[in-house]
């Protein structure tokens, strides 16, 4: 006999649960734990991935474990491409006042992933390509993501990716990060000073209540950008990241 409507509507929530504790399990789980995570029986877990699977949302690896499937790919590129364009009279606006890149970044696994630029005037200008994924620990955007987890939960994320050093100025032990990100979340924003590029800074802020964590960063090479530059972007910024938030919330 067919499902039931509420039947129906409560196997589509429990499928995107067990997308959502794949993702937050880094990637890869074992039947057992999804079945401990999700609250939910074998039989259950083992029915709903089997759908998954086959339609290409899930997949089984060799070693019996199940991981995010190659049809979500295409999904959150088209979804990330809408969230960057809804969001970018706010990137412009942020140029406009402040004259340097903006760039609009959301988490994407155990990295960033830029999906929105507007790009600066100024012939010298920074420019990171949509649709780059970058690591957390060396970019603005990442650490102010990371700033909002607990330091548990960055070091799970360290543990899996290390932490490759772009340049002599990058992050390159657990300890200086969290120290990094203590002082990030006491002054609400993050820097990124030549530690992805010498010779330029970026200043990093979050956008609150998105459904993914998300960060707007503004940066350019540092003889313009400065402390004066700071105290002047750093208000301009929160006012952006609040507007993005309301545009999303109210799309």
């Amino acid at each position: 006999m067919a499902d039931s409507p509420t039947e129906g509507v409560k196997s589509v929530a429990r499928v995107f649960d067990l997308l959502e504790l794949i993702a937050d399990a880094g990637g890869d789980v074992t039947l057992s734990e999804l079945s401990t995570m999700a609250g939910l029986p074998l039989p259950t877990i083992h029915r709903l991935l089997r759908t998954l699977v086959s339609l290409g949302y899930a997949r089984q690896l060799a070693n019996r474990r199940y991981a995010l499937g190659p049809r979500l790919v295409r999904l959150g590129e088209v979804a990330n491409r809408q969230f960057g364009q809804l969001a970018k009279p706010q990137l412009k606006e942020l140029v406009e006042r402040l004259g340097e890149t903006a760039n609009l970044a959301t988490l994407d696994g155990d990295q960033v992933i830029y999906v929105s630029q507007a790009p600066s005037p100024h012939a010298m200008r920074m420019f990171t390509e949509v649709g780059r994924r970058s690591h957390l620990h060396n970019t603005g955007v990442g650490k102010a993501i990371l700033a909002q987890l607990d330091d548990a939960a960055v070091r799970e994320i360290i543990a899996r990716t290390g932490m490759p050093k772009a340049t002599e100025y990058s992050i390159d032990t657990v300890d200086a990060l969290l120290a990094d990100l203590k002082t990030t979340r006491e002054r609400g924003y993050a820097i990124d000073d030549g530690e992805q590029e010498v010779g330029v800074r970026c200043y990093a802020m979050t956008v609150p209540g998105t459904p993914v964590p998300t960060a707007v960063s503004v940066s350019g090479p540092v003889a313009r950008v400065g402390e004066d530059f700071a105290e002047r972007a750093i208000p301009v910024l929160r006012e952006i990241v609040q507007e993005i938030a309301d545009v999303t919330s109210a799309a």
